[in-house]
């Protein structure tokens, strides 16, 4: 690490603590050639996951869509935002704990499906009706069908 005010490349380590949120680790740093202090962060490395959509076209994985995708279906419903954020950060955990750098885009809308499933039955298939393409009432009858069936 180089000191940001000599550019020396040796330094000691004078305090470390996790951050607030636990994701980094602050480390309080003195260089041992100016003896001035500074401070950097660490953090495991994230491997990008690519989303394959229905279309077969590629893109980041973005936990934003997904809360966004939640809030839609969610709305004026006992949901809270706590909710969607903790559906969300449970997903976003179990793919990165894969270890995969492409997912479809089918598997984490039954991801989402699954844990909506038991929060809020409405949100659920307001969900299901966006994310499966409902063409018509027969098609909203029967994830309602199966909803039931699974109780």
């Amino acid at each position: 690490m180089k000191c940001p005010f000599c550019g020396y490349e040796e330094s000691k380590v004078i305090d470390s603590r996790s951050t607030e949120d636990n994701l980094a680790i602050r480390r309080r740093r003195e260089c041992l050639k100016c003896s001035k202090r500074y401070t950097t962060y660490e953090k495991i490395e994230d491997i990008p996951i690519l989303v394959i959509k229905k279309d077969s076209s590629r893109e980041y994985f973005d936990k934003s869509k997904i809360i966004n995708g939640l809030i839609k279906a969610c709305q004026k419903r006992p949901v809270s935002r706590k909710q969607v954020e903790e559906i969300t950060d449970d997903i976003e955990k179990q793919l990165s704990n894969q270890m995969l750098t492409e997912i479809k885009s089918d598997y984490i809308g039954e991801l989402i499906m699954d844990r909506l499933k038991f929060i809020d039955e409405v949100s659920y298939v307001r969900f299901a009706s966006v994310y499966r393409q409902f063409k018509d009432i027969n098609t909203f009858m029967e994830e309602i069908k199966n909803l039931m069936s699974d109780k």
